[in-house]
């Protein structure tokens, strides 16, 4: 009987592990390591492999190089985000397509809620008040009460079904909009299941938590701008390119909502001379919601359990297309 082959064709980390190679080895499972630039590359390292292993942000792993992989069963991709993964033609070839979300849904909850934070409570403001020399508890303005509020998150995955836990204890009305996710499902977490329009219409607040597709590209633009009450703030630890940064940039210098909290970006880094840099009413990270002490442990740890579930012919934990007609039969 063939081994299982896993080809890891992209490491965003200094090096594999061996605590990762040995967990693998005891399952009978090969691991070919390389890093792939072109689509050659990608041919012959992972030609016949059963899963091919993107830890990272590599395009290398195309639409049409996929067509090439017949053995292929799934592809991983090591962290939250898979705009670098060809999820729909992946889909077609019925090649499922996982991912680790477990490995942040502690962290970015986390950074979310100190987004939220910084911007109600106008701390960036005062800080630098402060470093100033300058001692005026009203030096800004404070528009916005937790309590008593609504929270509208913009998909109901492991980040934001971690979010909606932590926010629990806030005095809040949490709604949801996922159209994966069943309404029981978001009813344990006490989420009201809702549509954009009423997340748009209704929430104070909006955190963003949906993948960056051709469906969700400027998914927040200048209408769903406008249709937001005024005082609202915007958190978006997703992926840039679901929000319209040029309409972002005219709602929050015209006040057609409150305050944004950014942590990531179309363009990055984001260039210093950005008109968003130049805004008072929006606080700005580089993308580093999803860091943590254990952020590669984690992502190694989940990586790995997806692959063991993958060789004993089980679901991932999280998969992509979960809509899929696997290549392998599946439990």
């Amino acid at each position: 009987m063939n081994r299982f082959r896993v080809a890891l064709v992209h490491v965003d980390a200094p090096e594999v592990p061996q605590s990762v190679i040995q967990k693998l080895e005891a399952e009978n499972i090969e691991l070919i390591t390389h890093e792939c630039t072109t689509c050659d590359e990608l041919l012959q390292v992972a030609g016949d492999a059963d899963v091919i292993w993107v830890f990272g942000g590599s395009r290398v792993v195309t639409a049409e190089s996929l067509t090439h992989f017949k053995n292929c069963g799934a592809i991983l991709r090591s962290g939250s985000g898979t705009d670098n993964v060809p999820v729909e033609a992946a889909t077609r070839l019925g090649i499922v397509v996982a991912n680790t979300p477990q490995a942040t849904s502690d962290t970015v909850p986390d950074h979310v809620i100190a987004l939220l934070m910084a911007v109600i409570r106008q701390i960036p403001a005062h800080n630098q008040a402060m470093h100033n020399g300058s001692w005026n508890p009203d030096a800004s303005l404070h528009r916005w009460n937790l309590g008593g509020s609504t929270l509208g998150l913009v998909g109901f995955g492991h980040i934001a079904q971690s979010l909606a836990r932590k926010m629990s204890g806030f005095d809040l009305t949490l709604l949801a909009y996922d159209p994966f996710v069943e309404e029981q499902k978001m009813n344990e977490f006490s989420v009201r299941k809702a549509t954009l329009p009423e997340i748009w219409n209704e929430a104070d607040f909006i955190s963003l938590h949906v993948p960056l597709t051709e469906e969700t590209h400027h998914l927040v633009g200048e209408r769903e701008l406008r249709g937001m009450k005024p005082h609202a703030v915007l958190i978006n630890t997703s992926r840039g390119a679901v929000i319209d940064e040029k309409a972002l940039v005219r709602a929050l210098s015209e006040g057609w909502i409150g305050a944004a909290g950014l942590d990531v970006f179309e363009t990055a880094p984001l260039p210093g001379n950005h008109p968003l840099t130049g805004l008072s009413n929006v606080v700005l990270t580089p993308h580093c919601a999803g860091h943590s002490p254990r952020k590669l442990q984690d992502f190694w740890h989940y990586s790995v359990e997806t692959v063991i579930a993958l060789s004993n012919r089980r679901w991932p934990h999280s998969c992509v297309n979960p809509g899929v007609k696997p290549r392998w039969e599946l439990t």
